[in-house]
């Protein structure tokens, strides 16, 4: 299973200068559980915004630079050598950026996304989610908190 795994906002906005836009623990955490000992497959910029590695992943990271390495990492040159990278039978996480997103969603099989319920000015967007294609199958809300600024849902697709 492939998944595509991100949190946009009302207006499918990512994120910002290769920031994201909003800090919801509860997301971080729902990522963490989801993509835990998975093969995650980024873009390079997605990869460079992190402080360092993720955990007890591994990181695919697609890139049109050539020569570009990285310690521990498989580094490839499109989406299908990503998903050719990967082993056959476990389940693979695409975790961004927007172009990577975009490149990711004709092979997805799910989509796990956490909408934020407002509006962002952004510079990286989540493709629209065509819903003839696609079926919303949960949907957990979480109001605004002291620890969460806004509110957001936590929604499940799958492929129809």
């Amino acid at each position: 299973m492939i998944t595509l795994i991100a949190a946009a906002a009302e207006n499918n906005a990512l994120g910002k200068d290769n920031a994201m836009l909003w800090h919801l623990p509860d997301d971080f955490k729902r990522f963490k559980e989801i993509t835990t000992g998975h093969h995650i497959i980024m873009g390079r910029k997605t990869f460079e915004s992190f402080p360092k590695p993720l955990p007890n992943r591994t990181h695919v990271i697609i890139t049109r630079q050539k020569g570009y390495t990285q310690e521990g990492c498989i580094v490839v040159d499109s989406m299908e050598n990503a998903i050719a990278a990967c082993p056959k039978e476990e389940d693979i996480f695409i975790i961004g950026g927007g172009e990577i997103y975009n490149l990711g969603m004709p092979f997805a099989d799910i989509i796990e996304l956490t909408r934020v319920h407002e509006s962002f000015e952004a510079d990286a967007f989540f493709p629209e989610i065509n819903r003839n294609e696609w079926e919303l199958i949960s949907e957990e809300y979480h109001p605004a908190d002291e620890k969460h600024k806004v509110d957001f849902s936590f929604q499940t697709f799958t492929r129809k």
